[in-house]
């Protein structure tokens, strides 16, 4: 009778080669389950982000006929060259630029002031507190009717203290317009950039400001060399968020001035509006593709010039 052979224990390589697979089928087994679980978001991405933002760049390239049920005409980039290089385009970059100057840097500036005072250990500071966090309620359309109405030639009291009763609203006065509108931007603002403030100044250990004012530095100095630098990730990031904010304001614009004075070329037309007119009351769709595509890629490089230099500044605690 012939001897069983005795069974031989798996190698190194086999045992490696098995256990290479048996992981290579866990991923497949946790990419299916990821894919599973995200299928709902990407429908959903794909329907109302995805396919509009790729059907914009097809309608780019066509004109719209004037008389509706007419087909599209094919321009090319004639139109895109045309759009561009129109001096409405230029006019609505122009605003929107200034409208992002006169808002971001001063509702940080004010953010951070109010959030210094609010933060000091005095009886009563919690009222103030909510007091100035309590614009972060209110949203975009209450704070523009509210200063719609203290802006009203007849019964604003705006006018009233300015000794203007029965003038022009400074709403349609083109030199005043655009500020007044950032004016409502930035109130309607400041209670989210004083939340942000706030919380990273209670983030800020009280020993470094005490090391500092041990080493002889006053309040301006601690402020200055201590709390700005250790406040720079948060202002960074209000000043990107504020700025692309700035420009895709649209509720306030539509709501104070729609655009004017001025029509399309108006003081406080800004780009987003810009393309809202072009779409909703032109019925141009052609040319308002080709301002949204612009939006896009000017918010995306102002983002991307931010992120590339202004972050160099930011000191990250370690």
């Amino acid at each position: 009778m012939t001897a069983l052979a005795e069974p031989t224990s798996p190698s190194r390589e086999e045992i490696r080669a098995w256990m290479e697979r048996a992981r290579r089928r866990r991923r497949m087994r946790q990419s299916g389950l990821a894919l599973l679980m995200l299928s709902p978001s990407l429908v959903i991405f794909a329907v109302f982000v995805f396919y509009p933002f790729f059907r914009n760049f097809q309608l780019a390239f066509y004109r719209t006929p004037p008389f509706p049920g007419l087909p599209k005409q094919w321009a090319g980039v004639d139109q895109i060259t045309d759009v561009l290089g129109s001096a409405a385009f230029r006019n609505s970059v122009w605003v929107t630029v200034k409208f992002a100057v006169l808002t971001v840097p001063v509702g940080i500036a004010l953010g951070l002031v109010l959030a210094v005072l609010a933060h000091q250990r005095l009886r009563g500071i919690t009222v103030y507190r909510t007091i100035f966090s309590s614009t972060v309620a209110t949203s975009v359309a209450v704070a523009s009717v509210v200063f719609l109405t203290l802006l009203n030639p007849q019964i604003g009291l705006v006018n009233y203290y300015l000794g203007r009763e029965g003038a022009q609203s400074l709403l349609q006065d083109p030199t005043w317009a655009l500020p007044m509108v950032a004016l409502v931007t930035i109130w309607q603002n400041l209670g989210f950039t004083f939340i942000l403030m706030s919380a990273a100044l209670q983030a800020i250990p009280d020993e470094m400001l005490e090391a500092a004012e041990v080493d002889g530095a006053g309040p301006t100095r601690r402020f200055l060399r201590v709390t700005i630098p250790l406040l720079s990730p948060t202002i960074f990031f209000a000043f990107v968020v504020g700025t692309i904010s700035a420009w895709q304001a649209f509720g306030q614009i539509d709501l104070l001035t729609q655009g004017g004075p001025g029509g399309s070329h108006g003081a406080t037309n800004t780009l987003t509006y810009f393309v809202f007119t072009d779409f909703f009351e032109r019925q141009n769709e052609g040319t308002a593709a080709v301002l949204s595509i612009a939006l896009f890629f000017i918010v995306l490089g102002l983002t991307l010039l931010q992120l590339r230099y202004f972050e160099r500044r930011v000191h990250y605690e370690r």
